[in-house]
């Protein structure tokens, strides 16, 4: 079995995959001040909960965009599981071309997703992820990969308006049942949810007409299903995508 880690700002997403299937998920909150014991230990009792073995994991694949922890997952693969993790970074064979000025600055998480996608359709393709930043890929034709936009996630949107303005208070993420709101709460509500989805719509639209072509829209992360009901240029959600492009560029660097 391949276990493949995805270490995002506000969670880590594993994913077990048996024969090239993918058999279980879970999420850890992402905690630097965690140690590789505390990790290791819920990672085993995941595992007990499950009757997974640990024996039987053969191989493990992490990305990252939280540099402080690598050093933690990767002592913890080699402490619990007695293996030394492929870390998507340079020299990771991804059979992506990367057509940006720096590509070492495109994130791990933009370019597993890009590999997923393009096993999942033909290009030209718009990967939008959900999560901490919402991100947009956009692969050409040609599957290279050109580059994208990065804008601030919902909830890290959400949590500056409290933070920054006195008098606005924390809210919950839910579709509120109009745009013209009739109490404080109500109104950041909208604002959250359709001006949200308007601004995902519009930034599709805006790359579909800079390369004056179609594309197909994936999207995945932690609030694609919910904002989808509202937008409307994303063609697909995958909320494990991230996961099934780890397992991809983990065969592509082990097969003989």
């Amino acid at each position: 079995m391949i276990l493949g880690m995805d270490i995002g700002n506000t969670t880590i997403t594993f994913g077990l995959f048996k024969d090239d299937i993918r058999v279980d998920t879970w999420r850890l909150s992402s905690d630097q001040n965690r140690t590789v014991d505390e990790y290791g230990l819920q990672l085993f009792s995941f595992f007990q909960f499950k009757n997974w073995k640990v024996e039987q994991i053969r191989g493990i694949i992490i990305s990252s965009v939280v540099p402080s922890l690598m050093n933690t997952m990767s002592r913890l693969c080699k402490d619990y599981f007695d293996l030394s993790p492929l870390v998507v970074g340079p020299g990771v064979k991804t059979g992506l071309n990367i057509r940006y000025e720096n590509p070492k600055e495109v994130g791990a998480d933009r370019i597993v997703n890009a590999v997923a996608a393009l096993e999942k359709k033909a290009p030209p393709l718009i990967v939008v992820d959900f999560g901490t930043a919402t991100t947009f890929c956009y692969i050409d034709k040609n599957s290279q990969y050109q580059g994208g936009v990065i804008l601030p996630g919902l909830n890290l949107s959400t949590e500056a308006l409290y933070e920054k303005a006195a008098k606005l208070p924390k809210i919950e993420w839910k579709q509120p049942a109009r745009i013209t709101a009739k109490s404080t709460v109500e109104a950041m509500q909208a604002g959250m949810y359709y001006g949200y989805a308007s601004q995902v719509d519009g930034v599709i639209r805006k790359i579909k007409e800079e390369q004056r072509t179609p594309a197909y829209t994936i999207a995945t992360g932690t609030t694609a299903e919910w904002l989808s009901r509202e937008t409307k240029e994303i063609d697909e959600i995958d909320n494990y995508l991230t996961l099934s492009g780890l397992h991809s560029i983990y065969q592509k660097n082990t097969k003989e």
